[in-house]
């Protein structure tokens, strides 16, 4: 492994040292932190491997930050999140700066406020935690077809639950099921 390759806190192999972090690296050689201590190692001659799976991109025709940029996005509606602004959008319109007020039966308690869209960012997110769920039960290799059917009842019954919150939504397509 050439020197250029090393970048402080990689992790490298080391024939006869085992696995170690990349502490400091000079001109030739390198400080590396293995279990027994650190040592100063030069990379050329010592057969140094990376430890870590190593990415190389060839061929990429866009920056490295817009590539990254694009990955995380993916990343983030693959697995259901999303920032509270993008969840406002399917909030209808009559409820945008809206409050909502939960007013204890005690007169002598005080009222708890909620922005609606704060509410509604929360209602989403459980929403999509649902769908979640729905995916990861669907695939999961070790449920049998029954086990999976039940599970699913339960979430078709969280869903039903929550079609009170229909009124909220501007769209039909993102309401919760019946």
């Amino acid at each position: 492994m050439k020197i250029e390759a090393l970048t402080i806190g990689m992790k490298v192999k080391h024939p006869q040292y085992g696995v170690g972090t990349v502490k400091t690296i000079a001109e030739h050689t390198a400080e590396i932190r293995f279990d027994d201590g650190q040592r100063t190692v030069s990379p050329d001659a010592a057969g140094l491997q990376p430890a870590e799976a190593q990415a190389s991109i060839t061929g990429l025709e866009k920056p490295l930050s817009v590539f990254v940029q694009e990955t995380v996005r993916a990343a983030i509606s693959e697995l259901g999140l999303e920032k509270p602004d993008s969840v406002v959008d399917q909030l209808g319109a009559k409820w945008h700066k809206g409050r909502l007020v939960m007013h204890p039966s005690d007169a002598s308690l005080q009222a708890k406020e909620v922005p609606m869209e704060t509410f509604f960012h929360k209602i989403v997110m459980m929403r999509n935690n649902l769908r979640v769920l729905e995916q990861k039960i669907n695939s999961h290799p070790q449920l049998s077809d029954g086990e999976k059917v039940e599970m699913q009842q339960y979430i078709s019954r969280c869903y039903g639950s929550m079609t009170t919150f229909n009124a909220l939504f501007r769209n039909k397509e993102d309401q919760f099921g019946t």
